[in-house]
């Protein structure tokens, strides 16, 4: 179905992203993004219809800590605001479907967050079942090598192509001042079998925003807006062994969804592939790119992750809404005409959102 308004990313911002960031608080970490984001339109606090953000406590280690990053948004007088525990591209998802009420002409949609502090590999074993799975303590990065395992063994790729991947991701983010990890980066030792240090994303932490807009509020406040012609989530069993680890479903389905396999608006019928030119995928471990690449159809012609991805920064909360951001981007300065955002969370892909972002006809 066509959505009831047309709704658009506007701007993007994000932090430089650092592998520790001890001297600010998340506040302060967040508060140049929000007046950056803010900038590239002219909308003060009080122009915001709806502000919505991505976190999660278990980073920070203390409950509700969400309301602090409000200080730097600034909540009084009262702001229609809203949270999701999620990364930020979840947040934006819901900012997207209060715009489409009618209930806001727009929104700001922000996530961050600081892995420095603590051990990530154990913080997100807390995403695990935790009758059968969590009480053995598999972190993230085992998961993940499990997963290139399966996908090695059934032929879907080798240790070759994962480096190539890692290091076609770093070599791109040269271009990107943001970036973490920039240039060639040693695949370094073995971290689990078969992914080594190379294959992993870094550690750090950071913070997004984006702006949407609706109608020709959009076209006021950004001179080639992105507009969302389709948007949609979807996600795995809990339980890892009743999945195929290497495929991922539930992302064909949500592109299937937004529309990503469809002829560009306006056109009508049905492709066989994406019909887009760009694709920012959230894929943390290089062996998640050659899974998403294979459920979204991605071939050679299209440009992936030309930022670098999340192999050259990945805040956790902030890299799927960076991929969004970062697609968004690439339309706005006319370096896209039709492009596929992805974000994950969960463990081996386990949650998935997929949306096409389309520039107007030059």
């Amino acid at each position: 179905m066509e959505p009831l308004r047309d709704i658009a990313v506007v701007a993007f911002a994000q932090s430089d992203h650092r592998r520790t960031s001890d001297e600010l608080s998340e506040v302060e970490m967040l508060l140049p993004v929000l007046h950056e984001v803010q900038g590239r339109t002219g909308l003060r606090a009080g122009d915001i219809g709806f502000t919505c953000s991505g976190s999660t406590d278990y980073l920070a280690g203390r409950a509700f800590s969400f309301t602090m990053a409000l200080d730097g948004v600034g909540a009084w007088p009262p702001i229609s605001e809203s949270h999701v525990e999620m990364d930020g591209a979840w947040a934006l998802y819901e900012a997207w479907t209060k715009l489409l009420t009618g209930d806001a002409d727009t929104a700001l949609v922000y996530s961050y967050g600081k892995s420095s502090p603590g051990s990530v590999r154990d913080v997100l074993t807390r995403q695990l079942d935790p009758y059968y799975l969590a009480p053995l303590w598999p972190d993230s990065v085992a998961l993940a090598a499990l997963q290139a395992r399966a996908l090695i063994d059934a032929g879907e790729t080798d240790e070759a192509e994962l480096a190539s991947v890692a290091a076609r991701s770093r070599t791109s983010a040269n271009t990107n001042s943001h970036a973490q990890l920039r240039g060639p980066v040693p695949q370094g030792d073995y971290l689990v079998r078969p992914l080594r240090t190379g294959d992993c994303p870094p550690v750090g932490d950071g913070a997004a925003a984006v702006i949407l807009a609706a109608g020709d509020r959009a076209r006021d406040l950004c001179e080639r807006p992105a507009w969302i012609r389709g948007i949609d989530h979807r996600i795995e069993p809990h339980a890892l062994g009743v999945r195929d680890l290497t495929d991922s479903p539930s992302t064909r389905l949500a592109a299937e969804r937004a529309g990503a396999f469809e002829l560009p608006h306006g056109l009508k019928g049905m492709g066989g592939a994406p019909t887009v030119d760009t694709a920012e995928l959230h894929a943390p471990f290089s062996s998640q790119e050659v899974v998403l690449r294979k459920a979204l159809r991605l071939d050679d012609s299209v440009r992936v992750n030309p930022s670098g991805g999340a192999l050259a920064a990945n805040p956790i909360m902030a890299a799927g809404l960076i991929r969004i951001g970062e697609a968004a981007a690439r339309v706005h300065r006319g370096e896209s005409d039709r492009a596929l955002a992805h974000a994950t969370s969960g463990p081996c892909l386990q949650q998935n959102l997929v949306a096409v972002l389309e520039g107007d006809a030059r």
